[in-house]
């Protein structure tokens, strides 16, 4: 078999192996060996799509799942090797590739990108600073945890499952999704200015918590004064949580 005819062979078996109803194998191959590829690459990728978004998978029957994944297997192309980022892969296929089905939630997208961020949290090698004594919260430099991530979304991934599935966006849902001293991945549920002081915390590495607010308050046209006290509690219970350290 010349180099041209093997790689045209190696390619018809790739494209079967993705799509086995509608791209026929190489000639010449045993039936049973193909099965053997296909339930191989198939129940492997399935398999670790299935683990990696549970409450996605549970919103589906067998048959509308197996054909997202089948959709994924064939159409994708993945921009990396390892089996690990198979997750972030599939994240970005059903955001910018996938055309939503009749059977496709319109969260689809929202919803794979938060479970693919506690599994991202989960496995990231960044670690919280040990705890430090802070004394006066209005002088001390805080920055957002290194395995904190402040996410918004149009629906309420927080509160999605089998029991509760909104058919449209309402109100934005603002989240930050952590890592905690025990390494447990969790979640807080929001508002909107306490989102935008953990955005202004994010790389902070000179401001102190005053002149943080200070900034907050310009923003939301108020004067500082009305939110410091509020704000200042905010913190001191996003610094118990880990979500907030110091600099």
């Amino acid at each position: 078999m010349t180099g041209a005819s093997l790689r045209q062979s190696q390619m018809r078996m790739a494209s079967h192996l993705r799509n086995p109803e509608q791209a026929p194998p190489p000639e010449g191959v045993e039936e049973r060996r193909l099965q053997i590829y296909r339930d191989l690459i198939f129940n492997n990728v399935e398999g670790f799509i299935s683990g990696g978004f549970p409450v996605l998978r549970s919103l589906y029957n067998d048959e509308d799942w197996h054909q997202l994944v089948r959709a994924f297997v064939d159409g994708h192309r993945c921009q990396s090797p390892y089996f690990l980022e198979i997750s972030q892969e599939f994240i970005q296929y059903v955001a910018q590739e996938h055309r939503l089905r009749d059977c496709d939630p319109p969260f689809l997208a929202e919803m794979a990108h938060y479970e693919w961020v506690e599994l991202a949290l989960d496995v990231a090698e960044d670690e919280i600073p040990p705890r430090r004594e802070i004394g006066d919260l209005g002088t001390a430099v805080l920055r957002l945890s290194p395995v904190a991530w402040v996410l918004a979304y149009q629906f309420p991934v927080h509160r999605i499952g089998p029991g509760f599935q909104p058919e449209a966006a309402a109100e934005p849902s603002y989240l930050a999704v952590y890592r905690d001293r025990s390494d447990a991945v969790r979640f807080m549920e929001l508002n909107g200015p306490t989102a935008r002081l953990l955005e202004l915390l994010q790389d902070n590495r000179e401001l102190d918590c005053d002149s943080v607010l200070e900034q907050l308050a310009g923003e939301l046209q108020t004067p500082v004064e009305n939110i410091r006290h509020f704000a200042l509690e905010q913190v001191a219970s996003l610094i118990e949580a880990a979500i907030i350290v110091p600099a």
